[in-house]
């Protein structure tokens, strides 16, 4: 019986664990059968509808006030190599680092992708 590749990063080193598979590269785990469409990320969009990916560079495209303090992120400020976080709670579903002011947390809807 030849078992499936990983659905998250086509790994051939899949195994069985009772009713699981596991990818011992990724350590995702899944039953066989299972709707993978379900397991697929949410697909995060910038302002204009482009697809962003981890390591992605945008602009932001709004001033933006940083909460506790008196700064702000200006319009064309360029931010490079970002992080998708897709289950953020709180709506803000980019992690990234600003020159100038450190890391911070955005919402996709306020950058678009260079």
């Amino acid at each position: 019986m030849s078992l499936p590749n990983c659905p998250q990063c086509q790994s051939e080193y899949t195994y069985q664990d009772g009713e699981l598979l596991i990818c011992p590269e990724c350590s995702h785990e899944w039953k066989d059968g299972e709707n993978i469409a379900a397991e697929v990320q949410d697909i995060i969009k910038d302002v204009n509808g482009n697809v962003l990916v981890d390591g992605d560079s945008v602009t932001v495209i709004k001033d933006l006030k940083i909460k506790g303090s008196s700064s702000v992120v200006k319009v064309g400020t360029k931010v490079k190599t970002i992080r998708l976080v897709p289950d953020a709670s709180d709506g803000h579903n980019i992690d990234c680092k600003i020159d100038g002011v450190g890391a911070m947390k955005l919402k996709s809807e306020f950058v678009k992708k260079v």
